[in-house]
């Protein structure tokens, strides 16, 4: 009996059906115009492009331009690549338009798919990218699609690792960007790290195309991308400044507990500026305070804590001559963890073991949350229905099932199950030399490289020549899979998705002649292809009498959908194809099902050696497997992302920020804010609101504003007058405040200061967003153990990771105006001394320097702008850029430091 389900679909179609129905107008309106199409001009197709534009820029809604850009688009595919796009392939171009993931089999043609609804979204001016797996298919498709978009009037750009800056800007200023999705993410990331506006490479998330949806947005989605980076190596320096440490009283330093945190007194610096000078760590008449000990200050303050508030066997042991940190909530050692802001360091060379270069993270964005910053996205695979759910909760996206062009001819075998790999892997080699026999080519797919190697190694004992996919290359890849198709060809591949080859009965006729014409350079091109075409037609006919291809896959996937990436390989555009899966009770998949009922049930059946049992009932209870694996993948990817979002919140806004301070002219309005804030933060702190005046810290506060705001006033005085307040007080220390930066402008010029201070804003939220980061990784290890006292892990982190987010912005605040509070111009010796270093450096530098000499009380940095290279350097070679340190100037000569230019961490 019919369920009711069934005969509802019998009567009013799927829900898929009723789209595809729905959307055959808008094809017929496409192929309606095809005929005024054909008779425009190729420059009357670049006019059409320009038309459409203005009425997208003017206001007009992509939809109804749609069939007019459709109706173009194809006209110049038809001409640049002598392909005239099917209906169905218009359909997928439809949905893909409308933000949803087209499934459209093999063979399809999905390539030529994504030029349609690119094209269109290209119209308003903000860019497309079309993202693909690899950089290999990327340049490929770039390359081919290009002439389709310049026969348009549009430019197409292919973004690639190590690809140098002015080529890469000009790809993402395109109209059209190939790239992949691990580069556009890397990039996102690297755009954030920039310090100016015009080095940033993207230029908005408007609209992205991503073929093999599902593999880019499911299976790549569960590792985040992550820039890292060593620090500076200051072994030496961390080593002589521990030994000085020890020699520190309880008077020199202040400890907080509560905030784990060591601070130097005003006795303590005194005392820290003798030794150091006496040991050479400082020089000659350089206090602790100057710009230039910033460096020592901070290696200072590290080392400090590593011997106060560090304690060995308590937060670390040291084993093996390693540093282990301890949970303190498990009080296991967590190995490779290590501390950040060179802390770790510190307390190496306090425990005398090796100092190991520390890696820091400096951004990261998982795919998911890069992929939703797009206003629209779009999708294609062969296989997305089984994941449809989790595109739908995660991306907001659709899955459409897009009807092929001619009827699948393919036959799906039932699974054969069998009791024991050795019985299973003797059936595959016996079905592998029947089919070769009679010249069916075989694909054999294996879900791991190891399970490949074994059945090589038993097609090479039974004499049977094949093919290994290695993935090492990708243009070998190409080849191979294009060969996938030849009489009697066999192949053996790990796995089969977003090969972006098609496997072509007889084989693939383009590289067959590519091969014929280099082997007979002097031979006649036209007299080549056509005796190629007529062998390959003779062989295909050959194939298709043969069976078509034959895929014969050796074992289930733990998901459905790369089962049905494989058997999509077979049956293509209507050709003749087989596929079988051949299982064991030793696989994965049917031990984790539990195969001991089924081994139970196929003894008292009383199965001999080698026979295998093949029935439907098999399939559905497999692929009842698979979901349940699926389901608790895609909650284990629901979780991660669910902890990530409050991180992407936070990263939202910081990178937000950024960029307004780039964009800004004048950022003294903002540093105004912040110095005013800290002000009010310490007047609250030493004197509360509601205490009485006999109850306020004067002195503190007096100390306070010299360390952190760098202002000398009577605090004191103040404090001892006859009616005043807090609020007074603060509107006061506001104003000297204000005094100060105002002469501090004036010394250095405004336009100097305005710089200064854009720079030291990036450069502090680039220090403190580390940081943070760093924190939250290590919230979200431990954060797990609050369930078992009944608390919701994921509320706690969010509560956790916010009040951490809070108190980053207050100590943000703090670490900018202490740093603008301390900076001054370089006198005139400075300067000399500054110009000396470069010319032993980069004699390049100094001499373009020099030419234009800097007057006393300017920044020389500054200056420094437009220098010549350093002799030999050559931008695409490492090895001429000699050996410079992270801060000295870049040897290119840009007049940035090394590190900001092109000792850029990526």
């Amino acid at each position: 009996m019919l369920g009711l389900g069934t005969v509802a679909k019998k009567v009013f179609g799927t829900a898929n059906d009723r789209k595809i129905k729905s959307t055959r107008p808008l094809v017929e309106k496409i192929n309606a115009l095809e005929p005024e199409f054909e008779k425009l001009s190729d420059e009357g197709l670049k006019e059409k492009t320009e038309e459409l534009a203005k009425r997208a820029m003017g206001g007009e809604s992509l939809d109804a331009l749609l069939p007019e850009a459709f109706a173009n688009c194809r006209e110049a595919a038809k001409r640049a690549l002598g392909l005239r796009a099917f209906d169905v392939q218009l359909l997928g171009g439809i949905f893909l338009h409308q933000g949803n993931i087209a499934e459209m089999k093999t063979g399809e043609g999905k390539t030529l798919v994504a030029t349609f609804p690119a094209y269109l979204n290209a119209l308003t001016g903000k860019g497309v990218h079309v993202v693909t797996v690899n950089d290999y298919l990327a340049k490929r498709d770039a390359e081919w699609m290009s002439n389709v978009y310049e026969a348009l009037g549009l430019t197409c750009g292919v973004v690639y690792p190590q690809q140098p800056d002015a080529e890469k800007q000009a790809a993402y200023a395109s109209d059209i960007t190939y790239a992949t999705n691990n580069e556009l993410g890397f990039d996102y990331l690297r755009d954030n790290m920039k310090s100016e506006l015009n080095q940033m490479y993207q230029r908005g998330h408007n609209f992205a195309i991503v073929d093999e949806v599902d593999s880019i947005l499911i299976d790549e989605a569960r590792t985040p991308l992550i820039i890292s980076g060593p620090s500076q190596d200051r072994s030496e320096l961390y080593k002589t400044i521990d030994a000085v440490i020890p020699r520190l009283t309880a008077d020199h330093y202040s400890l907080d507990e509560k905030t784990r945190n060591a601070t130097l007194t005003d006795e303590g610096n005194e005392f820290l500026e003798a030794e150091f000078t006496r040991e050479g760590i400082l020089p000659e008449g350089q206090s602790l305070y100057d710009p230039e000990s910033t460096g020592i200050v901070h290696h200072t303050t590290q080392a400090l804590k590593a011997h106060k508030i560090f304690l060995k066997d308590k937060d670390y042991i040291v084993r093996n001559g390693e540093v282990m940190l301890i949970d303190e909530f498990t009080g296991r050692m967590m190995s490779g963890r290590r501390l950040s802001d060179g802390l770790h360091q510190a307390i190496e060379a306090k425990e005398g073991v090796e100092i190991q270069p520390e890696n820091i993270t400096m951004a990261s964005v998982t795919f998911q949350n890069y992929f939703r910053l797009y206003n629209k996205l779009g999708g294609m695979t062969g296989t997305a229905l089984t994941e449809a759910e989790e595109f739908a909760e995660i991306y907001k996206l659709g899955v459409v099932e897009v009807p092929t062009n001619r009827p699948i001819a393919r036959k799906d075998d039932h699974d054969a199950v069998y009791r024991t790999t050795t019985e299973k892997y003797n059936a595959i080699v016996e079905r592998v030399r029947k089919a070769h026999d009679k010249g069916q080519p075989v694909l054999l797919g294996t879900t791991s490289i190891e399970k490949s190697e074994i059945l090589s190694s038993l097609l090479e004992k039974a004499g049977i020549p094949h093919n290994v996919l290695n993935a090492r290359q990708h243009e070998q890849e190409a080849q191979i899979v294009a060969d996938a198709g030849k009489l009697g060809s066999v192949t053996i591949a790990t796995n089969m998705a977003g090969r972006g080859t098609d496997i072509k009965l007889g084989g693939n006729v383009e590289f067959k002649i590519m091969e014929a014409i280099a082997a007979d350079p002097d031979g006649d091109p036209e007299a080549i292809r056509t005796r190629i075409e007529a062998e390959h037609e003779a062989d295909e006919q050959k194939v298709k009498e043969a069976g078509g291809l034959f895929v014969l896959a050796s074992e289930r996937h733990e998901s459905r959908r790369i089962d049905n990436q494989l058997r999509g390989r077979s049956g293509r555009q209507g050709d003749p194809g087989r596929t079988s899966f051949y299982l064991s009770l030793e696989d994965d998949l049917m031990r984790i099902f539990g195969s001991e009922r089924l081994d139970a049930v196929l003894s008292r059946l009383g199965m001999k050696e080698g026979e295998a049992i093949i029935h439907p009932w098999v399939n559905k209870s497999l692929e009842r497997a698979q979901a349940k694996v699926e389901g608790r993948n895609f909650d284990i990817r629901k979780q991660l992302l669910k902890f990530d979002d409050v991180m992407n919140d936070q990263r939202k806004v910081i990178f937000k920020q950024r960029r307004e301070i780039m964009e800004s002219k004048d950022l003294s309005a903002i540093v105004a804010d912040m110095r005013h804030e800290v002000v009010d933060d310490l007047v609250d702190e030493f004197m509360p609101p509601k205490s009485y005046a006999d109850q306020w810290e004067a002195e503190k506060l007096y100390a306070a504003c010299l360390e952190k705001l760098s202002i000398d006033v009577p605090v004191i005085e103040w404090a001892e007058e006859e009616g005043v307040d807090q609020d007074e007080i603060s509107e006061r220390l506001c104003k000297a405040s204000d005094e100060m930066m105002a002469a501090k402008a004036a010394e250095f010029g405004p336009d100097t200061m305005r710089n200064i201070e854009k720079q030291v804003l990036l450069q502090t939220i680039d220090g403190k967003w580390r940081e943070h980061l760093l924190t939250l990784e290590q919230l979200r290890s431990v954060i797990g153990f609050r369930g078992y006292a009944q608390r919701d892990p994921l509320n706690e982190y969010k509560t956790e990771s916010f009040q951490l987010f809070e108190m980053m912005l207050d100590s943000l605040r703090a670490e900018v105006s202490q740093k603008l509070g301390q900076i001054r111009p370089l006198n005139a010796e400075e300067q000399a001394q500054l110009m000396q270093q470069l010319a032993s450096q980069h004699p390049g530098l100094a001499a373009a320097a020099a030419e234009r000499q800097a007057t006393p009380g300017e920044v020389p940095a500054e200056q420094v702008a437009e220098a010549a290279a350093a002799p030999g350097f050559d931008e695409n070679d490492e090895t001429t850029w000699g050996n410079p340190g992270r801060n000295d100037p870049c040897p290119c000569g840009s007049g940035k430091k090394f590190k900001h230019c092109h000792g850029t961490l990526t």
